[in-house]
């Protein structure tokens, strides 16, 4: 009796434990390749390297981020770059998947040929923008170089200076490398902003919008009003998406600007790239990798709190 109440009890047991254990790879791969690097990344930020070995700093890397003229900088011009980079790309994309959306010819066709630049590493759509503007051979220099266009010597987009700030050190307006920079990255990442919002278009009710319109609603009227809050939730994703593939993403920057002229295209990725493989230094690279992180879960909250007050007021 005592055997089998056991053997009950045992079989009980694996009943109720049996999800625990499908799911365990899966847990203990999130370990491996999440959990372990950020703890990992979080030592490495408090050390510093010595030609005897690691010694414990605190938070002095930290501190000597904060402390540097170059660190505010890259921060204006980060900030600078999402916002143009994320501002044009979905106007742009909208427009682009609103115009697909409507019964025109060839439409297929046209999509294969949107999605040509998302096809494209980083580093290579940086190479072909780079030979575009080469003074001398690029394709646009003719026009660039032109001093009628471009008083009074003409326009080397990878040399021109910086110019001077509005308001402050704010690096704004932007020098022409960093435009660049963003027409750039926004051709790249066009394809995969329409794709989302020509999909979400396409689930807005047809019926919805003929009533709009024969209620007297304009073109505007139906986009601002019954369009855009149908497709929050999407336009929430893709700002999620260009977001953080604007924050984090070094390609680009490095093939195409290398951070100059000199420091004027220099965001906080490409600063981590030069400070941890440019420079070795590790420990600082760790801390600005951590402060880069809670950028990134700032500018998430940020965007999903605008999106819900947007929302709110629909």
């Amino acid at each position: 009796m005592q055997q089998t109440r056991n053997r009950l009890k045992n079989g009980k047991w694996l009943r109720n434990s049996l999800p625990f254990w499908l799911i365990m790879p899966t847990i203990i791969v999130l370990l491996v390749v999440q959990v372990y690097p950020a703890l990992y990344t979080g030592w490495l930020s408090l050390q510093e390297r010595e030609p005897t070995g690691w010694t414990f700093v605190g938070f002095k890397n930290f501190e000597r981020l904060f402390g540097t003229s170059q660190f505010s900088e890259s921060v204006g011009h980060t900030i600078v770059f999402l916002v143009g980079y994320v501002t044009i790309t979905m106007i742009v994309g909208f427009f682009t998947a609103f115009l697909l959306s409507r019964k025109i010819r060839f439409t297929g066709f046209y999509l294969t040929l949107l999605f040509i630049p998302w096809v494209i590493a980083q580093i290579i759509a940086g190479l072909v923008f780079r030979l575009l503007v080469v003074p001398d051979y690029g394709l646009l220099s003719g026009i660039l170089q032109n001093p009628a266009l471009f008083p009074p010597n003409g326009l080397s987009i990878l040399t021109a200076v910086t110019p001077k700030p509005w308001i402050g050190d704010f690096p704004f307006p932007p020098s022409p490398a960093m435009i660049l920079l963003i027409l750039a990255s926004t051709w790249r990442a066009l394809p995969f902003v329409t794709l989302l919002l020509l999909a979400s278009i396409q689930t807005v009710s047809k019926e919805v919008l003929e009533s709009s319109r024969i209620d007297g609603a304009n073109g505007w009227q139906v986009i601002r009003y019954i369009m855009l809050p149908l497709m929050l939730p999407t336009l929430v994703v893709t700002i999620f998406n260009l977001t953080l593939s604007g924050m984090n993403g070094v390609g680009m920057v490095f093939s195409l600007t290398n951070g100059g002229p000199g420091t004027s295209t220099q965001v906080l990725s490409y600063m981590l790239y030069t400070i941890g493989w440019g420079q070795l230094r590790f420990g600082r690279a760790a801390a600005l990798a951590l402060i880069i992180a809670v950028i990134n879960w700032f500018l998430i909250g940020s965007t999903l709190r605008i999106t819900r007050v947007e929302k709110a007021s629909y």
